[in-house]
């Protein structure tokens, strides 16, 4: 009996090791990817570019505090797991906000920059989702890490398209109109983060 326990909890502390060299990969990735992409959004004056470098910003703090409770109680990583939902939110609050400023400003970004930020963004985010799947199913930690890095593909995939429609249309229209559609579907995911993680609490 007492091996059976022993070979458990080597199997559980393996999955944990297993999670934490994820993670630390996962948050260089994300650290990075916020320098390229803020600096980037700066440059072209992209609103899609800065709310997706400030997501990554979100992605590298949540990632840490990830790292902080894969060995803790199951209650504290739904409480992690509800400060995630709670950043997810800001995130989508803070993209409206940058809609309606770019919607008073008539403002039109660099179409090169915004794809080519967009691409290596993708690139990047893809990578962590990969790494992440294989986790996504052990715990609600590991689970809302993988929600975010989902929405990052969806934002990534939608700034490409945004700098391909501006450069066709010459109008900063389209990265309005993806910027809404990236804060209405970062509320969703809040929505189903935060709900999950009360439940967990």
């Amino acid at each position: 009996m007492s091996d059976c326990c022993e070979n458990k909890s080597c199997a559980i502390e393996a999955m944990k090791m297993n999670q934490s060299k994820t993670l630390k990969i996962v948050l260089a990735i994300n650290v990075f990817l916020f320098i390229v992409v803020f600096s980037s959004g700066l440059i072209a004056q992209s609103t899609g570019l800065m709310s997706e470098s400030l997501d990554d910003l979100g992605d590298a703090i949540t990632y840490a505090l990830s790292l902080f409770v894969i060995y803790k109680s199951n209650q504290a990583k739904a409480r992690v797991a509800l400060f995630k939902g709670i950043l997810i939110l800001i995130g989508a609050l803070f993209v409206l906000s940058q809609v309606i400023q770019n919607i008073i400003d008539h403002t039109t970004p660099i179409f090169e920059i915004m794809s080519i930020a967009g691409v290596i963004a993708l690139v990047g985010n893809l990578t962590c989702l990969y790494l992440l799947t294989k986790h996504k199913d052990q715990d609600i930690n590991m689970s809302s890490v993988w929600e975010c890095s989902r929405n990052d593909i969806a934002n990534n995939i939608a700034v490409i398209i945004a700098s391909l429609i501006v450069w066709f249309t010459q109008s900063g229209w389209a990265d309005i109109v993806v910027g809404l559609a990236l804060s209405i579907f970062l509320l969703r995911s809040s929505y189903k983060v935060i709900s999950t993680a009360i439940r967990e609490i």
